[in-house]
């Protein structure tokens, strides 16, 4: 029985954020014109994966007790890359899909290094690189434009067996290939120890600069998948700097929905992508009830508020920080 309460107890915030979609869901096909269909499920995939990639980004850096501004730039200027790249022959699209995950990948290594070794706040750090990503991405689309190979972009966007959405499915697949492999691995414990108390892992033997340097990069590498199914949906590449700071925003929003503490340590990248499903059928839920849109960063906001507060709220309960990773 203690063990059957640990475990929920451990993946309470990732079934809470579960539950909050699930429920938010229905109510949306309830009350869409179409209902429940392959086409509505589909649409929904579509637009929450990109936020999902990005707050999965988040999380790695988050359990580390760390935060990534940069993420949605890193988005941005992959989005961009991409548009350059991902052409042409299957062999040179192939050679793009690597480029832009590259790209992405030593981002995040590059705020992994200034991080650790050069031994500044992440957040000073992030913002300084976030600007950096975003004006290579200007010098690369100061004009939106471009496009990407049309075959690659019809097949991560359609889907498979005309039932299951393929952007869901790559998410699906990269939540096995990424995140399970390293939440399970040394680094991985590394990682959440150093966000419970870094001194503690330390002390312990624990390979903490590695585990920060990985979960920095792969960080990146999340948030480049992110920004190369951007381009898969729009056919085009642009640096919207209101863009890239909107999907930082809400990778924190979704983060702390899905039950990821902002103090380290603590929650999971399911928890977070629940949460982003969730943040993102905020929308759907003003479009079928016909609100003007420009409701929509109200209830956004309001949402994020509440998700901050309540994960404050939690901590006043907590009489030593060591109870807090019970």
């Amino acid at each position: 029985m203690k063990e059957w309460r640990y475990r929920l107890g451990e993946r309470r915030g990732a079934v809470m954020a579960a539950g909050i979609f699930v429920v938010m869901f229905a109510i949306y096909v309830s009350n869409h014109p179409a209902g429940l269909t392959a086409n509505v499920v589909q649409t929904a995939a579509n637009k929450g994966v990109l936020l999902a990639f990005v707050a999965m980004a988040q999380t790695l850096v988050v359990i580390t007790a760390g935060i990534d501004l940069s993420v949605g730039m890193i988005f941005i200027l992959t989005n961009a890359v991409a548009s350059w790249l991902v052409l042409g022959s299957p062999l040179e699209t192939a050679l793009g899909v690597m480029a832009v995950l590259a790209t992405g990948l030593a981002c995040g290594a590059l705020n992994g290094v200034i991080v650790i070794y050069g031994r500044l706040q992440p957040i000073v750090a992030t913002i300084a690189t976030g600007a950096v990503f975003f004006g290579i991405a200007l010098l690369l689309r100061p004009f939106p434009g471009g496009s990407v190979n049309e075959e690659l972009a019809d097949v991560m966007t359609g889907k498979v067996f005309d039932l299951l959405p393929a952007s869901l499915v790559a998410l699906i697949a990269v939540v096995l290939v990424i995140w399970v492999p390293f939440s399970r691995s040394l680094i991985g414990r590394a990682a959440y120890a150093s966000g419970s108390s870094e001194i503690a892992a330390y002390m312990s033997g624990l390979p903490i600069r590695r585990a920060k340097f990985t979960a920095y990069a792969l960080a990146g590498l999340l948030a480049s998948i992110g920004g190369l199914f951007l381009t898969f949906f729009t056919f085009t590449g642009e640096a919207a700097f209101a863009s890239g700071n909107a999907y930082t925003l809400f990778s924190i929003a979704s983060v702390v929905l899905g039950g990821v503490s902002l103090f380290g340590g603590k929650g999971s990248a399911i928890g977070a992508i629940f949460g982003a499903l969730a943040f993102r059928t905020i929308g759907d839920l003003l479009f079928v009830f016909d609100f003007d849109p420009l409701w929509q960063p109200l209830f956004q906001g309001v949402v994020l508020l509440v998700a901050v507060s309540l994960g404050a709220f939690a901590l006043f309960r907590v009489r030593n920080r060591l109870e807090w990773f019970e």
